[in-house]
């Protein structure tokens, strides 16, 4: 499935960007093109140059929900709504006063309309996160000779995915920056309203995680290993990879190919806002926290005063809570203020690197 041991993840919202892509893949990585929080113009725009340049790709696309909130979600957005007024107040912005439909475009991400996009003009690979595609869709990209990947975070989502009819999983840890992938309530991944640190110093120069969980996740290899036991189909491990040696050990325990993202994301193709690519340097960030503050959905960010001030508070409610919280994070960015930003960092963040794309590429595919 993958010519090479090393995978460019795809970063929505901005950061996996073209440029990014197609230095990835020149170096030597398989790249994923991202297609979250994309209109399907955007996504054909996105992959364009790729088809081009005549190389195979993958394009990664968000799972929507399949039901609507829940009315204790409702009251819940609401409270939560109304707390984020007076954060947003402070950096001059507001928070929409509208809730979106179920149905709309936005709150489903284009879902149908990027399928329809990918089944008409084909790539390689389509990988989905947040859920497992419907078996009518898979089957429908298999028909275009598409191959399918799914996200997991766990045995029972992976059993659950194999029997989907994936081709390729894609194992994803909790040490991952930015989003997880888990689609499943019991997935073994660490609370929400606490801290999980796989490396950092337990507090923060920007402010403390709160209360840490005893509960300790496998390392990558071990859930690898695990996952293996159960499925036979080719993995990928990601989550936390930043040196040869994580690449190694990931193949090692069975997985065919590794997936990098943080360590791309100070890279000059990086589309990341210049706030977050200095953050990842900033040695007074020296810890990292599972928040659902930002969009609603369990994510791993540089622990900032947003983090702290509301991770406790924030429910259950993707994208709801991301269309809620973006008017403040743009405010906050249009002020050069990070502490307000949702600062995606992987556990291995501090060894992300400034500079071109291909050099931290070769940095890892040198030693494999």
């Amino acid at each position: 499935m993958f010519t090479t041991p090393l995978i460019a993840a795809p970063m929505a919202g901005g950061t996996t960007t073209t440029e990014l892509a197609l230095a990835a893949q020149d170096a030597g990585a398989f790249a994923f093109a991202a297609g979250g929080y994309k209109t399907a113009d955007q996504l054909a725009a996105h992959i364009a140059p790729l088809r081009s340049a005549g190389i195979d790709f993958g394009v990664n696309l968000f799972v929507p929900r399949t039901a609507p909130l829940t009315s204790v979600q409702l009251i819940e957005l609401s409270e939560y709504r109304t707390k984020l007024r007076t954060t947003a107040g402070l950096y001059g912005a507001a928070v929409p006063e509208e809730l979106l439909a179920e149905d709309d475009p936005r709150v489903q991400d284009y879902w149908a309309q990027k399928i329809a996009l990918l089944l008409a003009d084909p790539v390689a690979l389509v990988s989905f996160t947040f859920g497992l595609a419907p078996a009518e869709v898979v089957e429908q990209l298999h028909n275009v000779g598409t191959q399918v990947l799914a996200s997991v975070t766990s045995v029972a989502e992976a059993v659950a995915a194999a029997k989907s009819g994936a081709d390729a999983l894609v194992v994803q840890h909790a040490n991952a920056g930015g989003h997880s992938a888990a689609f499943l309530a019991a997935t073994g991944t660490p609370p929400v309203a606490g801290a999980v640190e796989a490396s950092g110093s337990g507090s923060s120069g920007n402010g403390s995680s709160g209360g840490r969980s005893s509960m300790k996740p496998a390392t990558l290899p071990q859930l690898i290993s695990e996952v293996r036991s159960e499925v036979l189909l080719p993995l990928v491990g990601a989550g936390g990879i930043s040196t040869p040696e994580d690449v190694k050990a990931v193949l090692a325990a069975g997985a065919e190919s590794a997936a990098i993202g943080t360590a791309l994301i100070r890279t000059n193709e990086s589309g990341a806002r210049l706030l977050h690519k200095n953050a990842l340097g900033d040695p007074s960030y020296t810890d990292t926290a599972i928040t659902r503050a930002f969009t609603g959905k369990p994510a791993r960010a540089l622990i900032n005063d947003f983090v702290r001030d509301y991770t406790d508070a924030a429910p259950h409610a993707y994208p709801d809570v991301h269309f809620a919280t973006a008017p403040l994070r743009a405010a906050a960015a249009a002020q050069n203020n990070p502490r307000a930003l949702n600062l995606w960092a992987g556990s291995g963040w501090k060894s992300a690197r400034t500079g071109p794309a291909a050099a931290v590429i070769a940095g890892f595919l040198q030693f494999l």
